[in-house]
């Protein structure tokens, strides 16, 4: 007995001790007290944990081994910065203005290497193309052409990574550059390349944020007319029994709903649905937000915040009217700053056949919120989170805008492409 007892006692210690820490500082005057860590999965954010302000600091523990990108939200002020973990503490400190971050600063080598990379990464993509297209015109005798080429030359460096000291970072920018970037210089990929790739990597694939960008550019290289063979290549190669092929099944179906490619999207998420095997967290929560807002559905409550503009009505649900419509939408989209007018137009006609619109805005601007729905006369409320707002996974929101009509009980009966839809629907000219 005590050496059973020895056992757990030895088990317990070793697992109240975390693989690392995360902490950041900020300002005293920084009003945030609550932070939360995101690891990924894909393309998806996973709450790692939630920690509350001790002094001007906040520390995560962090118990799993982790290599990959993280992210650290601030809910109450709607800021949000990325960093990556090897597994290692991290630490970070933000130059903040009151409650505007000037600068972030990453005090571990990681981060500090990584900043580096994704750097010289951003201006490869955007500055390096256009100044060796204009270099030919300045002489390199000259100052400025001089500076130029001195500047295509140390933007055409790579930064030397220790692969064995910093693998994550290593295999990012590695992965990065062989398949995610278009270039005229470098020999893109092949299908085949890409599938090999996919299948042969390991965990570092659902944390890096490359996955995504990777299957995009595979369908991107098959014509329109050869897009579904090529993901059942792909599917089959992964086996759809596999955590990583579910994963990327997940992937494809987000994928062919934010490009509008309904008979696609239609067609993978019934294989989601046939399944029979276990399904991963990942190709469950797609499964789930999907199954939010299919016809039919009982649109998921929402429960308006204390901000809610021209109603004292607490949730969606409480709204009574034989018909609701419920548009996502935002006051920096374009297409919905066009669609705004018309519904305007037509409200009054809307109300007279006891329809209501109700707005929920992906703004995370008060302001720029704020100053929009002054003149909008139906139920508006908004989160004021951006993307990060709960919206975004419950009603599966892709784009803005978006919308639904629902019943007087909250059954979805109909899911317009388009303001015009919506009108058709209705019986309204």
């Amino acid at each position: 007995m005590k050496k059973l007892s020895f056992i757990i006692a030895v088990s317990i210690s070793t697992f109240s001790f975390a693989q690392f820490s995360v902490q950041v500082e900020a300002n005293p005057n920084y009003s945030a007290k609550e932070a939360i860590l995101f690891t990924l999965d894909g393309s998806k954010d996973i709450i790692s944990s939630k920690e509350s302000k001790s002094g001007n600091i906040w520390k995560f523990k962090v118990p799993q081994n982790y290599k990959g990108m993280m992210k650290i939200y601030f809910p109450e002020i709607n800021y949000s910065f990325n960093l990556i973990s090897e597994n290692k503490d991290v630490s970070v400190k933000l130059t903040t203005t009151s409650d505007k971050v000037e600068d972030v600063i990453y005090l571990d080598q990681a981060n500090i290497l990584m900043d580096e990379v994704q750097d010289l990464q951003n201006k490869n993509e955007l500055i390096f193309p256009a100044l060796v297209q204009i270099k030919d015109y300045y002489s390199p005798n000259s100052t400025f052409g001089g500076a130029l080429r001195n500047e295509i030359d140390r933007l055409g460096k790579t930064v030397s990574i220790d692969a064995q000291k910093n693998p994550f970072v290593y295999y990012y920018n590695t992965n990065y550059n062989k398949y995610t970037i278009s270039s005229s210089v470098v020999k893109p990929p092949t299908q085949t390349e890409i599938v090999d790739f996919i299948s042969k990597s390991g965990e570092m694939l659902e944390t890096s944020s490359l996955l995504r960008p990777i299957l995009v550019n595979y369908l991107n290289a098959a014509t329109n007319a050869n897009s579904e063979q090529a993901v059942d290549t792909i599917l089959n190669k992964l086996v759809l029994e596999t955590p990583r092929g579910q994963t990327v099944l997940s992937e494809f179906i987000d994928i062919f709903s934010a490009y509008g490619m309904v008979s696609l999207k239609d067609k993978y998420l019934t294989k989601a649905k046939d399944l029979k095997c276990t399904i991963n967290t990942r190709l469950a929560k797609t499964l789930k937000s999907n199954a939010n807002v299919e016809l039919g559905a009982i649109f998921p409550n929402y429960i308006f915040s204390k901000s809610v503009t021209n109603t004292n009505l607490k949730s969606i649900a409480d709204v009574k009217n034989a018909k609701k419509v419920i548009m996502f939408w935002a006051s920096t989209c374009s297409h919905c700053e066009k669609d705004l007018p018309i519904i305007l137009g037509k409200y009054t006609t809307l109300k007279s056949n006891n329809v209501e619109v109700i707005g929920l805005s992906l703004d995370s601007d008060k302001t720029s919120y704020d100053n929009k729905v002054k003149a909008l006369p139906w139920i508006n409320d908004s989160e004021l989170r951006g993307w990060n707002s709960s919206y975004s996974e419950t009603y599966n929101i892709t784009a803005t805008p978006t919308y639904f009509i629902l019943d007087s009980n909250n059954k979805i009966i109909a899911k317009p492409d388009s303001i015009s839809d919506v009108f058709t629907f209705l019986g309204v000219k």
